[in-house]
């Protein structure tokens, strides 16, 4: 008889299942690995009624423009979006920052500046206790001053412009325009050493004015004070003035004239009935923040001696007849001393002779 035997199927076990899981963990610590090493992943949803730039509507799909306000600024400033430009963090355009910086997080952008002097050490917000222990002050600037006065001097005026800056508080910031080139001379004064001094020879003040008194650079000031070298000011006190000038609402203004002598206009003479009238012309004029942001923008870059100037003032303020004027009861005296007007004079007498 034959033994018929029948072969049994055995089966071999279904590693599917075993596989998912194994994906699924690898799955788990490669997006772990990505978590880690890219922490922020921005998604950004475009306001549809915010234009952007030529520039970055030509960049490819693969690059995500971005347009913010300033309200997210502070989300937008920490240090790894700075210098930081990939698929990740997208590129940013705001058309509220500065001309030029619209790429640029607003909760870094710094639109202006001043003129304190900053120490070369330390932090600047470190806190140190006054000499007379009286109060805690801030090592790197003690004072913030108010308002800026600004000098164009020779080195032959310095007795004039010593009690021109002594009628002035540690409110006001001193800065000299220097013509003559003289400046180490002066550190013979202890107001100088706190001073800024700025020296390109044979320029007129409406030239510095108009390449180092931008209206960025000189925004913390109130008020800008930009005035000749041979003024007389034995009648005149800076804190005074000052005040007047707010009391009055006065956003361009000089200090009266004493009459009896160098006299431009006639409308600019002092009065002594009053305190304030209409008219400031070149020789001492006193511009509010927001009024020399205007001025700075009609002086010209050729302009010398800023002859016709004062004709133009009143386009810059609102109504003119109120917020320009002379304060009468704060007076100076034009001394007529030609330092610089002198070497102009003398100058063109040099080149008429070797023309003719």
């Amino acid at each position: 008889m034959r033994n018929t035997r029948r072969g049994r199927v055995v089966k071999k076990p279904n590693d599917d299942g075993a596989r998912i899981i194994i994906i699924a963990i690898m799955g788990v610590m490669f997006g772990y690995y990505i978590g880690v090493n890219f922490p922020f992943v921005a998604k950004t949803t475009l306001p549809s009624d915010i234009p952007l730039s030529s520039e970055e509507t030509m960049t490819s799909s693969s690059e995500e423009t971005m347009t913010i306000d300033e309200s997210k600024a502070f989300e937008f400033a920490s240090p790894e979006y700075i210098g930081i430009v990939t698929h990740a963090t997208p590129r940013i355009y705001v058309p509220t920052n500065p001309r030029g910086a619209e790429p640029l997080p607003p909760g870094i952008v710094v639109p202006e500046t001043d003129l304190y002097l900053r120490r070369l050490w330390g932090d600047p917000g470190e806190f140190g206790v006054h000499p007379n222990y009286s109060a805690w002050i801030f090592q790197d600037l003690k004072k913030k001053p108010k308002y800026l006065v600004a000098f164009t001097v020779g080195w032959g005026q310095r007795d004039v412009i010593d009690a021109s800056v002594k009628k002035f508080s540690e409110d006001f910031q001193i800065l000299l325009f220097h013509y003559d080139g003289r400046t180490t001379e002066w550190d013979r004064y202890e107001w100088s050493k706190q001073a800024i001094h700025v020296s390109v020879k044979g320029q007129t003040k409406w030239w510095y004015a108009k390449r180092f008194l931008h209206p960025d650079v000189v925004a913390p000031y109130e008020y800008i004070f930009i005035w000749d070298e041979d003024l007389g000011v034995e009648h005149f006190n800076g804190d005074r003035y000052i005040y007047l000038v707010k009391k009055y609402g006065l956003a361009i203004s000089q200090p009266g004239l004493e009459p009896n002598k160098g006299l431009t206009w006639q409308m600019t003479k002092r009065r002594g009935d009053k305190e304030v009238h209409n008219f400031v012309e070149i020789m001492a004029p006193v511009f509010s923040r927001e009024a020399w942001r205007c001025v700075w923008h009609i002086i010209q870059n050729d302009l010398v001696h800023g002859w016709g100037l004062d004709f133009a003032l009143r386009r810059c303020v609102e109504p003119a007849h109120e917020k320009i004027g002379v304060v009468d009861s704060q007076w100076i005296v034009h001394q007529v001393i030609t330092t610089l007007g002198g070497q102009v004079k003398y100058r063109n007498l040099y080149i008429s002779f070797i023309v003719s």
